[in-house]
């Protein structure tokens, strides 16, 4: 079965980037593995700070971006348990493996005077909680055991947010789809389905587009030539 296996980055858009690359850096650890030029949008900057080889934390600066003002319940949840947005971040966690590592992770955050609260033991995952630059809300969690859904699905919300029986048999086993070697073509334009927020005829024109010519015009080089 093919399927998404892992988190490879989040991007988090940034007012300063470098104060962003700064507190990742110092407070959790994180390496700076790349930071460029942003491939395609002008005036932007891309950062990623690495987490493990397979998962990286991102940082994006364009030039607009500290003239749009926050605004907690709109553009922030503010709070781990607050509202904002549809499709907005509500809240960030990121992983350890033992309750050992978490609080350690939480002393090394203390140590940079960063104000963490807990361990909160959700029974699924323990949890410690503090804020980011940008009013970001960020949590670190460590799972001992995989979810169980017999245990964590609970028929009183599935109904109470309008899943069938059937919709739910669905979701806890998608199709087994395998993969057709590439081969499948672009679907026709729907508006009815998600789609990005480029203006309309470039959209169409580049889901138009063969792959390979979108693979060959996209095609980019590390900035700065690395020799043995």
């Amino acid at each position: 079965m093919i399927k998404a296996n892992g988190i490879h980055h989040i991007a988090i858009m940034a007012a300063d980037i470098r104060e962003h690359i700064a507190f990742f850096s110092d407070v959790m650890g994180f390496q700076l593995s790349a930071l460029f030029d942003m491939h395609g949008v002008p005036g932007g900057v891309h950062a990623f700070l690495h987490m493990d080889d397979h998962s990286y934390f991102s940082v994006v600066q364009l030039p607009a971006v500290k003239d749009i003002p926050i605004q907690l319940g709109v553009t922030h949840a503010g709070t781990g348990a607050g509202p904002s947005a549809p499709g907005t971040m509500q809240h960030l966690a990121f992983r350890v493996d033992t309750l050992d590592d978490l609080l350690a992770i939480r002393d090394r955050i203390r140590t940079k005077g960063i104000n963490v609260i807990g361990p909160m033991d959700h029974a699924m995952c323990h949890s410690i909680y503090f804020a980011g630059p940008d009013n970001m809300t960020l949590e670190v969690a460590c799972s001992t055991v995989p979810i169980d859904p017999r245990a964590w699905i609970d028929p009183a919300v599935v109904e109470k947010v309008g899943i069938t029986p059937a919709e739910l048999e669905t979701f806890k086993s998608p199709d087994p789809y395998a993969g057709d070697g590439g081969r499948v073509k672009q679907p026709p334009y729907d508006p009815a389905k998600p789609h990005q927020a480029y203006p309309e005829p470039m959209y169409k024109a580049m889901i138009a587009a063969p792959d390979e010519l979108i693979l060959k015009s996209t095609k980019f080089e590390p900035p700065v030539k690395v020799t043995a």
